[in-house]
């Protein structure tokens, strides 16, 4: 004979399962997202024929739509590499970092009408490199866009005091900078965001000093 206070009561159970693994994916729409990104490479000649190649490969991004629970906040882990090659004996510095906008199209170049600082992002170079600060952790309302390097680079200054340098410089014709997992915090921004990384390159020879910048491509924040 059946009994059916049994059924009733696996009936339940099996109900409180399906409830739980709806819960579970909802919650999986909430995980993180790897973003793979093609990186980029450019050369260019400068007015003394120095030949410059500057390389952008391993780069990606891994996107958690909101940190802070709510949609004004986004966060990112963001990874990368870069390679300069100067003919002959060149040398110079290699300022990697990233332009993040707030509603405001940062592709083209750069952001337009938003980004702090006296540097020009709306061509393919930095001029004098300014323009960008140090750190990831930004506030960014509707139509504002700002840039950070990512390296932070301790050393001794001239007077053997500490000293925090944004670059890594480089000579005999080559250089490269690595980077893994380097935190982009947003806060803020209650539309899409984007981000985009930048190397930028001051380059050194014995006729010119010279600043070139590579762009990646944008991604969304969310």
């Amino acid at each position: 004979m059946i009994n059916r206070k049994n059924v009733a009561r696996v009936a339940g159970v099996g109900a409180a399962a399906t409830l739980a693994l709806g819960l579970f994916s909802t919650g999986a729409a909430n995980a993180d997202t790897f973003v793979p990104l093609p990186g980029g490479s450019i050369t260019k000649t400068l007015s003394d024929g120095t030949v410059v190649t500057i390389s952008l490969t391993g780069e990606s991004a891994n996107i958690n739509p909101s940190m802070g629970s709510t949609p004004l906040h986004r966060n990112a882990w963001v990874s990368g590499s870069a390679q300069v090659s100067v003919s002959g004996d060149g040398g110079g510095s290699i300022f990697p970092g990233y332009t993040v906008g707030c509603q405001v199209n940062i592709s083209g170049g750069g952001a337009e009408g938003g980004v702090e600082g006296t540097a020009d992002w709306s061509g393919d170079t930095v001029t004098g490199g300014a323009g960008a600060t140090s750190g990831a952790n930004l506030t960014l309302g509707p139509g504002q866009a700002q840039s950070f390097y990512v390296l932070d680079l301790e050393q001794a200054d001239d007077f053997g005091n500490e000293a925090h340098k944004k670059r890594n410089k480089f000579k005999n014709g080559s250089g490269s900078v690595t980077w893994a997992d380097e935190t982009i915090g947003l806060s803020g921004c209650g539309g899409y965001a984007q981000a985009r990384a930048f190397i930028s390159v001051e380059v050194e020879t014995d006729n010119v000093v010279t600043w070139t910048t590579l762009w990646g491509q944008p991604f969304s924040l969310g």
